[in-house]
């Protein structure tokens, strides 16, 4: 014990450790340093390329390809109509501070550039030797030249051509008599240089025609029937039947080339909101001048006669870098219209079925309902049928006095505005506001706002300096409680 006692007598107490202070680091600055961030343009387009992988899945339903391939293609257009444009618009303006990646507005022009050339490149690899290949493989041969028609075909494109095409078409000349044409955006066109017949002036002229939109761009020829008996379907696109055809429309002169081409322009609205004084005018102004901006992009056959491509570029005053030699069909959306062709069901992923609202599936109305509890409905896994029905409802209900209502898109013959009219007629206060700043559908909007109007409704159009995107109804009825809906769905009403 007593050892024992010694020993704890004889250790030494341990001097107690100094509390060391930890050094807090300095604050970093992140947007000091542009490496650590990617431009906002150049980020989208990687999406597009996220968007093209899809198409390039062979895992993937054939005709389920064909439609992430013209999605890639609609988003192109509407990026180059707003964001490449708005660039360009900086560096007319002479803007040149650089973006928080450290990039000024010309250099993030020239990597747009650079990277969708990359791309077009890509959509149509993916086109030509993975999807044309399949689609025959599977009954479907797209003619991707009007010189691969049969003799058969051929006097079907041709009678097809004389009848319901020859009519529609207008085509214009260029010369030093007459004003280079006014191209509209985004619209399909034959250039053609010409030369006079049996004249001693062998000097080329510049004609274009419009390929019509009135008509639908594929054209189905008559089926036939293989060795092996099954049956083969063979379309062909519209302007391939111009094109082979354009001896027609110019008599007297020879053809000596002839190309489609395609533009795109400055659709990128500049509205001074608090300056308008009517900003439903001034947004009529603005769209009308949409189709005549800028052309910031040209797509065109790149097999193209050079001396062709040289009058396009001088009279569209568009830059080496804005043009787009095309390996196949220029604007690919048209493969959303071939995958709607019937007859391929079985290369498309089956119609989606929205589930019925457990809260709703009984017999009592909608109010009924709603007084009940709170209903959440999930689209579009759910059905969107109470949504139109709590506004038809409440545009029938005596009991309802007023309905208020945001729209933001609407789509064609909207069950929502039919009732929203019917409410106005039944002597209902409607209000609705109208966003008229909802890109690309802001002629679609006033037109519908107009409809609301004569109907009896009261329209608001939109807030100045705001963009609503909500989605909220509200109907007032005739007892202790309103009844809205909220959401932020995408759907068009």
């Amino acid at each position: 014990m007593a050892d024992t006692i010694g020993k704890n007598q004889a250790v030494k107490a341990k001097p107690a450790k100094a509390k060391t202070v930890k050094e807090v680091p300095a604050p970093v600055d992140f947007a000091a340093e542009p490496g650590n961030y990617v431009n906002r343009e150049l980020s989208w387009l990687e999406f597009n390329y996220r968007v093209l992988s899809e198409a390039r899945d062979k895992s993937l339903l054939l005709f389920e390809r064909l439609k992430f391939l013209s999605i890639t293609a609609s988003n192109l257009d509407e990026f180059y109509m707003v964001r490449v444009a708005s660039l360009k618009d900086m560096v007319h303006a002479k803007y040149t501070k650089p973006d928080i990646a450290g990039l000024t507005p010309q250099e993030q022009l020239d990597k747009i550039s650079q990277r969708t050339h990359q791309l077009v490149e890509m959509q149509y690899s993916t086109y030509n030797r993975s999807l044309i290949p399949a689609l025959k493989n599977n009954g479907l041969r797209v003619i991707m030249s009007h010189e691969e028609l049969t003799r058969e075909e051929a006097v079907f494109a041709d009678e097809y051509f004389r009848k319901n095409v020859y009519p529609v078409l207008t085509p214009m000349a260029f010369d030093s008599s007459r004003p280079f044409p006014l191209i509209r955006n985004k619209t399909l066109n034959i250039a053609a240089l010409l030369q006079k017949k049996d004249g001693e002036d062998k000097e080329l002229e510049f004609a274009m025609v419009q390929v019509p939109s009135v008509i639908p761009r594929i054209v189905e020829l008559p089926r036939e029937v293989d060795e092996d008996g099954k049956e083969q379907r063979a379309v062909i696109l519209l302007e391939e039947i111009i094109e082979r055809n354009m001896q027609a429309l110019f008599l007297n002169y020879d053809i000596v080339s002839a190309h489609p081409f395609r533009i795109m322009r400055n659709a990128d609205l500049t509205i001074d909101e608090e300056e308008a004084v009517d900003l439903l005018e001034e947004i009529q102004k603005q769209l009308k001048k949409r189709q005549w901006g800028e052309a910031i992009r040209l797509e065109i056959e790149d097999n193209v006669d050079k001396r062709l491509l040289k009058i396009l570029k001088k009279e569209l005053s568009i830059s080496s870098q804005d043009i787009f030699g095309i390996s196949g069909p220029l604007d690919l959306t048209f493969l959303m219209k071939m995958y709607g062709m019937d007859g391929f069901e079985h290369f498309k992923a089956p119609k989606y079925t929205p589930q019925p609202v457990p809260a709703l599936m009984n017999e009592d109305d909608i109010f009924t309902n709603i007084r009940k509890g709170d209903i959440l409905l999930h689209h579009p896994y759910q059905t969107f049928d109470p949504v139109v029905d709590f506004v038809r409802s409440a545009a029938r209900d005596q009991s309802v006095l007023a309905i208020k209502q945001t729209l933001y898109r609407v789509s064609g013959n909207s069950p929502i505005i039919a009732a929203l009219a019917e409410a106005a007629d039944n002597g209902k206060q409607v209000s609705v506001l109208v966003e008229l700043k909802a890109r690309f559908d802001e002629e679609n909007n006033i037109n519908w706002a107009k409809m609301l109007e004569k109907a009896g409704c009261h329209v608001i159009y939109g807030l100045v300096g705001l963009k609503t995107h909500s989605k909220i109804t509200l109907a007032v009825r005739m007892e202790d409680d309103a009844y809205a809906a909220m959401s932020t769905w995408h759907r068009k009403l």
